[in-house]
């Protein structure tokens, strides 16, 4: 049992861990899709807040000007798409896609003119050591997992208990009737891309900061696409994210893991990516996301 225990407490904790920028990441989406646009500009988002979040730290030794100015990159992106898709009415599906492209361009050559890298965060929470059974794995994480734990009880309260979260859903399912209703519809949008673009570059600076402490090309690697899927698959629901997001946490733990036994590295790699594409092809059919999205309110 001991045996059983010390193998897997590390998965676990490591699976956590995984999960932070993907459950940070998909919230924000949530927020975005419930606002009436699409998600899928997350890879970039989050690939931004990965490189600003190294480069603030690394001119001002600060870790947590770093986050900030991560969750600023994040933003910004954010903002583009909502430029892109409510003032100009670009298709929403090739403005995610195309800022992907451009944020990898854009952090390439940065990365080349720029980079040397340093600034590290390394508070964990030992506190919780002496808790039995839970507490070596909570020990294991860093203070974003707080972060992150804040960030789904404030979105779940904040989407489903008060008047911006009614007023946030209310144009993602019919933008046409909340402008009838006299609300900034516009307006909403937005709030729930920038939203969107702020919780995705905490996520990216997390991986940047927390996990890795530097930044290297494509460091996202397709973590934008799977945080869609999972909150495809958490119906758009902070509190339902969280689970979706362990089971991808987990299955990126695991291939970390099997790559020191007799396994191909490259099969081993593709696992998150092969749930990813399961979950997609199985998981979401009954899974419908607000009528409005993609919608305006002139429509």
């Amino acid at each position: 049992m001991g045996v059983i225990l010390n193998n897997l407490i590390p998965i676990i904790g490591s699976s956590i861990a995984m999960s932070i920028p993907l459950v940070l990441a998909s919230v924000g989406g949530a927020f975005s899709v419930r606002s009436g646009i699409m998600a899928l500009g997350l890879e970039s988002m989050m690939m931004m807040g990965a490189f600003f979040g190294v480069l603030g730290s690394y001119f001002t030794g600060s870790v947590l000007f770093g986050f900030l100015l991560g969750m600023v990159g994040g933003m910004v992106i954010g903002l583009f798409h909502g430029i892109l898709s409510v003032r100009y009415k670009v298709n929403q599906v090739i403005s995610g896609i195309g800022l992907n492209l451009l944020a990898l361009a854009v952090t390439t050559l940065l990365m080349q003119l720029i980079w040397s890298n340093k600034a590290s965060i390394s508070t964990t929470l030992d506190f919780f050591a002496p808790i039995p059974v839970i507490g070596p794995i909570l020990a294991q994480q860093s203070v974003s997992f707080l972060v992150m734990v804040a960030v789904v009880i404030v979105g779940w309260i904040v989407l489903f208990k008060t008047r911006f979260g009614l007023r946030l859903r209310m144009v993602g399912e019919n933008p046409k009737a909340a402008a009838t209703m006299g609300l900034r519809v516009h307006g909403i949008k937005y709030c729930g891309v920038l939203i969107c673009g702020a919780l995705a570059g905490v996520g990216g600076a997390y991986l940047s900061l927390d996990q890795l402490d530097m930044f290297v090309r494509n460091m996202t690697a397709g973590r934008g696409y799977i945080a869609v899927a999972i909150a495809i698959l958490g119906g758009y629901n902070p509190a339902q994210i969280v689970p979706c997001a362990l089971l991808f946490g987990f299955c990126d733990a695991v291939q970390i893991y099997l790559q020191g036994e007799a396994f191909p590295p490259q099969i081993v790699q593709m696992l998150p990516y092969i749930v990813t594409l399961l979950v997609l092809a199985f998981g979401v059919k009954h899974i419908k996301p607000p009528a409005g999205v993609g919608k305006y309110d002139d429509e």
